[in-house]
């Protein structure tokens, strides 16, 4: 084949054409059989023979060359011709078409690469949107930011508490340090002390010659002149003197041994006499601990401190509250102390040498530094423990000082003082007398202002309120009994049902006031039943309006509004004749029925009318409600309702205020009469069980108590023990409150009984916890976390990490201690969260609280009750629950209250059930 017409080919195209001309030079071969093929000529043999190392593989079944049609058209194009020339030129039209063809389909794909790469470019400058993979990126990115930022956090709260422990670790250390650096410096003046007074004495020359016994007890040197002479005598008397001081000492028997077998209160009192406080500081003055020319108080006190390590060796179990470091170390210190004062005390014949001083000497002033170290912190927690009680009297005397007429406060003011006198001398003992009186007075100014009236935030009189008179009070305090004519009384009542004012009934008004004079409605407990009554409310409506009856609830709505508004004016004033007219139910129910009412103008003429009735302290409220332009009727009808309400609250609590010394003369009556309405001719099951549970309960704790003991008034059964006995079973317990459980007598008092229940299955828990972590870390159980009890307090059961996070705020847990505290935290949260009471310092501190709840509640007479309140802090501190002590002293005197109220109130009834079930108990005998 000629070359200019290969050259045509592009070279990406030139090895698929060398196939095709072998391909066309078989077939010239094969297309007749009659033509004589002649061999080409060598040069061009060459060229078309086919390589051995190259092998063309075979076409696709569904090509061009292997299809029927193309060898078809082969050979009928050979048959046709016939000649060689014919065949030469359908050869090439067949190569020019394929090679056309070819060049085509190149052409399409380079096209179809240009679009594909525009694409891309388009594709590439255009804004990409996040995909999935990217958002999650984002996302892991972010959690990885916060959990930096938390670890962070972290960290540094570590280091900070790490810097803080520290810092107080250096400022102990320094303290240490300058301590001993002054003991140093008195230790060295007293050596130098003593050196002088040795070299002012005559010595005997290191040269002389000790005379043999035998010389020394017949030969008797005399003295040179009169100064020598002198110094002999002085030296004897010195000597007698010593012996005589020594011996008296020793006659007094004072020794370790006998200390461990005498009671720690005879040891005490013998310690305490003055013959025993004498003699021990001539013993101290004459080996040169104390000084001479120290004053009488002072030597007093150095000496008591130094016998106190009789006690603290002979009873450490009564001296020390607990075994720490601190009481290893004045252990450690007495016992060298008193080992070193019996070796030179014992010593009676000789002079004890000057090494045996210098160690009593040190050995005392280690033990008196440790003896201060101790005293120090545990004065702290007595201080602590003597400034509650003594503001605990104040708050009794502050109770009682204002009834005269039932001579109450000459009855608690002798006791109150005495033993107030009695703490005041001990704290100025402790904490010194300018000292201690500031702290009390301090302490009990934080009292009386925490006790203190709590006065509403702004000026609480509503705008459209008067003076009242006797009617219009129980007017304000009467439910709202109404009906409207013309208009479905069920669905009136269902409407007015659902919105049931936030204020409680008479009974419960009368029951509080008679309990606490100063009560007033407090809103914030029916915050939330209030919400859920707007929900309820609004849920009804809209059921009414999708169901076609809606306009009823409208109406039971604007006529339950014009109740609670006319209640709050002056009957007779211009605004409650405004409001009678404005909002006449039949008025409304007729713009309703013919779909005339206005919202927009109801909505409106409330907002100008709201700011004319309520208190200057609402206005907030008022405005809020005005302002709020929400499109659904429905809930701007629940929230007017609800502004409404809180409104009526206000009237309440101003009537209250103005009328509280009327009502309250009133409420036994009221009380009696409304009991006698409800429960006048049915019988007191409820009551009965519970009088007979209790009765059981206190003969045998008085049966256990008399057990081999002469009966004694204290231990008979009387009807006040019984009562007191079931008012703390039913107040002082962690379980669920049963309907059952609740006499008929108290049912006022549910809630506040349900409210102590939840109290106090808070504080054992976390006097529980506290306690152990005290114990775990040896530290005082006495000592007040308060801190820590506050967070724990607003914490969940489910919690144990926050707990453990709680004490790890102020104190370092090593890693052991940690984990046995996080164990024992998680037994005693289950018991909160099961409410029951199975973990053993749980039902011990149950038991503690309950035993003190009765003991103070069942006090018969004054000088008890104050013996009991003076004893309160010290109790309950040393059982654990020092950080309770004023919320349990709080819950006591409201207990109280409401056991006074209630037997004055329901008197006769307990009367009868008294005398039902000793009749059923002698029965049953």
């Amino acid at each position: 084949m000629p070359h200019s017409d290969s050259s045509d080919l592009e070279p990406d195209s030139s090895h698929a054409l060398h196939p095709t001309i072998r391909e066309e030079v078989q077939d010239l071969m094969m297309s007749s059989d009659n033509d004589t093929v002649q061999a080409p000529p060598p040069h061009v043999a060459a060229r078309f023979s086919r390589s051995s190392n190259f092998r063309r593989k075979s076409s696709a079944p569904s090509s061009r060359r292997n299809s029927l049609s193309s060898h078809h058209s082969s050979r009928s194009s050979r048959s046709a011709h016939g000649g060689p020339h014919s065949t030469h030129i359908a050869q090439h039209l067949r190569r020019a078409s394929i090679i056309e063809t070819r060049k085509a389909r190149l052409a399409d794909r380079a096209a179809h690469a240009e679009q594909v790469r525009l694409r891309a470019a388009l594709a590439k400058a255009a804004p990409r949107a996040s995909t999935s993979s990217e958002e999650r990126a984002l996302a892991a990115k972010q959690a990885r930011e916060r959990f930096l930022a938390q670890v962070a956090a972290n960290c540094a709260e570590e280091v900070k508490r790490a810097k803080k422990v520290a810092e107080d670790t250096r400022e102990k250390k320094a303290a240490e340090h300058l301590k001993l650096k002054e003991d140093m410096i008195e230790r060295l003046a007293e050596a130098e002390r003593r050196r002088s007074l040795l070299q002012q004495s005559q010595r005997r020359p290191r040269t002389a010659t000790l005379p043999s016994m035998e010389e020394r007890k017949f030969i008797t040197r005399k003295p040179r002149n009169e100064t020598e002479a002198a110094k002999v005598i002085q030296r004897a008397w010195r000597n007698s003197k010593r012996r005589s001081i020594i011996s008296e000492f020793l006659e007094l028997g004072l020794t370790l041994e006998n200390v461990q077998k005498t009671s720690f209160e005879d040891v005490g009192s013998l310690l305490s006499q003055d013959k025993v406080l004498d003699s021990t500081t001539k013993v101290l003055k004459l080996y040169g601990v104390q000084d001479n020319d120290s004053d009488s108080s002072g030597e007093k006190a150095a000496t008591r401190t130094f016998l106190s390590a009789f006690l603290v060796l002979g009873h450490p179990a009564q001296v020390l509250s607990q075994e720490g470091e601190q009481e290893k170390d004045l252990i450690e210190k007495a016992k060298s102390a008193l080992l070193c004062f019996d070796t030179v005390v014992m010593n009676v014949s000789s002079s004890p040498s000057a090494s045996q001083l210098g160690s009593l000497s040190e050995a005392y002033t280690n033990f008196q530094t440790a003896f201060t170290a101790w005293k120090d912190r545990d004065s702290s927690v007595l201080l602590g423990t003597m400034l509650a009680q003594f503001v605990e009297l104040d708050a009794i005397w502050q109770s009682v000082k204002n009834d005269k007429d039932g001579h109450v406060a000459e009855d608690y003011r002798e006791g109150i003082q005495q033993n107030q006198t009695l703490l005041l001398v001990r704290l100025k003992r402790l904490a010194g007398a300018d000292r201690a009186m500031k702290m009390v007075k301090e302490a009990i100014r934080r009292s009386r202002k925490a006790k203190g009236k709590r006065k509403p935030v702004g000026d609480v009189r509503p705008r459209a309120a008067s003076l009242p008179s006797a009617d219009a009070t129980a007017t304000t305090l009467t439910p709202i009994e109404a009906s409207v004519s013309g208009i479905d009384a069920g669905a009136l009542e269902i409407g007015k049902r659902e919105a049931t004012p936030l204020l409680p009934d008479n009974r419960t008004i009368m029951h509080e006031l008679a309990i606490n004079k100063e009560y007033r409605i407090d809103i914030k407990p029916r915050t939330d039943m209030r919400e859920n009554v707007i929900q309820a409310v609004s849920a009804k409506m809209r059921q009414g309006f999708e169901s076609g009856v809606g306009d009823l609830f409208v109406v039971a709505m604007a006529e339950t509004i014009r109740e609670k508004l006319l209640s709050l004016v002056v009957p007779g004033k211009s605004l409650h004749t405004l409001i009678s007219e404005s909002l006449d139910t039949a008025m409304i129910a007729n713009q309703v029925k013919m779909g005339a009412f206005s919202y927009q103008q109801f909505f409106t003429f409330m907002n100008s009318l709201l700011p004319k009735i309520c208190a200057p302290v609402r206005d907030a409220e008022v405005k809020a409600l005005a302002e709020d332009q929400t499109e659904d009727p429905i809930e701007r009808l629940a929230k007017l309702n609800y502004v409404v309400d809180l409104l009526s609250v206000d009237h309440a609590n101003f009537y209250l205020q103005m009328k509280a010394p009327l009502l309250v003369k009133e409420a036994m009556g009221y009380e009696q009469r409304c009991f006698a309405n409800n429960y006048g001719s049915e019988s007191l099951s409820r009551t009965s069980r519970w009088w007979s549970g209790a009765k059981r309960v206190t003969e045998e704790e008085m049966a256990r108590r008399s057990a081999g003991n002469a009966s004694t008034p204290a231990n008979r059964v009387t009807l006040d023990k019984i009562y007191m006995q079931g008012l703390v079973d039913l107040a002082v317990g962690v379980a669920e409150l049963q309907e059952v459980d609740i006499p008929e007598t108290l049912e006022l008092d549910r809630s506040r009984i349900t409210r102590m229940r939840v109290d106090i299955l808070r504080i054992v828990v976390i006097g529980a916890v506290l306690l152990t972590a005290k114990n775990l870390m040896r530290r005082d159980v006495r000592s007040q976390w308060k801190e820590q009890a506050q967070r724990m307090w607003e914490l969940s059961f489910g919690d144990t990490q926050a707990f453990i996070t709680a004490i790890e705020s102020r104190y370092a847990l090593p890693p052991t201690t940690k984990v046995q505290l996080t164990g024992t935290t998680e037994r005693i949260l289950l018991d909160g969260r099961n409410r029951q009471v199975s973990h053993p310092v749980v039902k011990v501190l149950l038991q503690k609280i309950k035993t003190h709840v009765y003991a103070r509640l069942s006090a018969s007479s004054a000088e008890e009750r104050v013996k009991a309140a003076s004893s309160a802090s010290q109790v309950l501190s040393s059982g654990g629950l020092a950080e309770f002590i004023v919320q349990i002293g709080a819950m006591v005197d409201e207990l109280q209250k409401v056991a006074d109220v209630d037997r004055e109130a329901h008197g006769k009834w307990y009367d009868d059930v008294v005398k039902a079930v000793n009749e059923e108990d002698s029965s049953g005998a």
